[in-house]
């Protein structure tokens, strides 16, 4: 709000090109918001997927926190007056790959009922396979998120 304020006295002061830099960082930072909020519904997502994966195994409450969270990436991502999304396939892809950490960290202590720490999970279940998996949900090239 503060940002707004300051455009609005730019503006009436007749310093455009000031103006245009605070709109320029207020872009940026209207984008570093949807990346958050990408990252978080990110591993929210891969921790469901990865479950899957290790377990070999579904259950109703995974499934739905996967089809919540594509969801909650697919409205973040979209641009609704200009059209088109904030990132492209590949940094979605970036962002997941960051994601994908954090999301093994905690698979750890909800999988196998926490039997396993992150490395020993790690080895049970291939990075690329659960981010590809991921990406097609979120670009809707796949829809159900069960196994098989």
């Amino acid at each position: 709000m503060e940002e707004l304020l300051e455009l609005r006295e730019l503006l009436l002061a007749d310093r455009v090109s000031d103006a245009l830099l605070l709109v320029e960082e207020m872009t940026e930072m209207s984008k570093d918001d949807k990346l958050n909020k990408i990252f978080s519904f990110g591993v929210i997502l891969l921790l469901n997927l990865i479950k899957q994966v290790t377990e070999g195994r579904t259950t109703r409450s995974w499934e739905t926190s996967i089809l919540n969270a594509v969801k909650q990436i697919q409205r973040t991502n979209q641009r609704r007056k200009a059209g088109g999304m904030y990132l492209t396939v590949q940094e979605l892809q970036d962002t997941l790959e960051d994601a994908y950490d954090s999301a093994l960290r905690q698979a750890a202590l909800e999988a196998f009922e926490g039997r396993y720490d992150a490395a020993e999970l790690a080895q049970r279940v291939e990075q690329e396979v659960v981010i590809d998996r991921a990406i097609a949900l979120i670009v809707g090239s796949e829809t159900d998120p069960a196994i098989g």
